[in-house]
């Protein structure tokens, strides 16, 4: 698997300084964790999963997160789990027969919905676990957590050496995180049990949709989570504790809702000409859909994610796929100035102005940000100088649903 894998070899070559690196669920951990990017989740009672994966539908997809808890009825969760299973069943069957190629197969992830539906999935997957990169585990807190994790570790530690690690997926959702009297006692509480199994943590996922509904709210697609006043603060202590550069947890951002607005209130937040320049009348015509589809506010969102040191980002609909793992492309200015901060590092400099003259960059301050870039442009690729996320985005094809279909 690759990001931008939609991209023909000629593109590739004239958008990329460096391209991004092949990664599947054996890559090393901390590169598995930036390289989950848009999680597109699906309900486990969905059909044509394996289908889908077969004949690669959703362009650029690389992360599946297929959901037995807030996506399935309480009325059908056995229905769930027989389907999931069928549809892991079905991806081997594909693989066996020459359909389906293992680089061709996303990182999948299983939503659980509590520790026995984790310890019941783990048995019944057999040998399609194989195929199987974590769990995400929902509404997770100190109350759970620990059997989450001893789940999970007790599979990884009896599992045959040549099989993949099982990682687990936190969710910090629940009322003990984002109520003020309790947030700091309930973050490091979860941080201790993440410390213990910290082999196991893929990342840490954020989810504000259950932060949200805790106090009646939900974002407009006019604005971003940031602009939600109790989000916000919770979002910064959750960035406090666990997004330290020498903590090593890498945090996915909450997902973004809206995928059509008839109507809109504010000015659109996507500027004309990068994109004219970019990709000339398909970019206008790009950017008036992205507005039309409310994906100029997920842009900014995703943008100030990034500001945060989020990496990732739960998606609910094909059409975020592109905007979202575009923007974590490495441009080329940055690059450059990651690797000057990190070559310098020798104890002659301390200051010098960018290769770009436009900036001033400090040696000691600003070299855990030039490795992080640098990490971050392995799995999404640098950019060549006079080129833009905007080039990431046209579509190769139009075949999209929705979350529910």
């Amino acid at each position: 698997m690759k990001q931008f894998n939609y991209l023909t070899h000629e593109e590739k070559e004239q958008l990329f300084f460096s391209p991004p690196i092949d990664f599947d669920n054996h890559t090393e951990k901390d590169m598995l964790a930036h390289a989950i990017g848009a999680a597109l989740y699906m309900p486990a009672t969905r059909e044509t999963i394996a289908e889908d994966i077969r004949t690669r539908k959703h362009e650029g997809l690389v992360s599946i997160v297929i959901d037995l808890e807030d996506a399935v009825g309480d009325l059908q969760i056995e229905l769930a789990e027989e389907t999931l299973i069928q549809q892991l069943d079905r991806i081997e069957y594909f693989v066996h027969t020459g359909e389906l190629a293992l680089d061709h197969i996303p990182l999948l992830f299983i939503r659980v919905r509590s520790v026995e539906q984790l310890k019941r999935m783990i048995s019944q997957m057999e040998e399609t676990r194989s195929f199987v990169t974590g769990f995400v585990l929902p509404k997770f807190t100190e109350e759970n957590g620990w059997a989450y994790f001893h789940e999970i570790a007790l599979y990884n530690k009896h599992k045959a050496a040549s099989a993949s690690v099982l990682y687990g997926l936190p969710i910090l959702e629940s009322a003990s995180v984002i109520y003020r009297e309790s947030r700091v006692q309930s973050l490091m509480s979860i941080k201790k049990i993440l410390e213990t199994y910290r082999e196991y943590v893929l990342n840490v996922r954020i989810g504000a949709t259950d932060f949200s509904s805790l106090f009646g709210l939900r974002r407009s697609p006019d604005s971003t989570i940031y602009d939600i006043a109790p989000i916000r603060d919770c979002l910064a202590d959750i960035i406090n504790i666990f997004g330290r550069f020498d903590s090593g947890y890498v945090i996915s951002g909450p997902v973004w809702e809206y995928f059509s607005n008839r109507e809109r209130v504010l000015k659109p937040q996507l500027r004309l000409t990068p994109f004219e320049e970019a990709l000339g009348k398909t970019g206008r015509d790009l950017r008036t859909k992205y507005i039309t589809n409310t994906l100029d506010g997920l842009i900014r969102e995703v943008i100030l994610d990034k500001e945060n040191g989020i990496i990732g980002k739960t998606i609910i609909h094909p059409t975020h796929i592109k905007p979202v793992q575009a923007l974590y492309a490495v441009t080329h200015e940055e690059y450059v100035d990651a690797m000057s901060i990190i070559v310098n590092n020798d104890g002659f400099r301390g200051v010098m102005k960018s290769e770009y003259a436009n900036k001033m960059n400090e040696i000691k301050p600003h070299l855990n940000w030039a490795n992080r870039i640098l990490f971050r442009s392995k799995i999404y690729g640098v950019l060549h100088e006079h080129q833009h996320f905007i080039g990431l985005l046209p579509e190769h094809a139009h075949t999209y649903v929705s979350y529910s279909g």
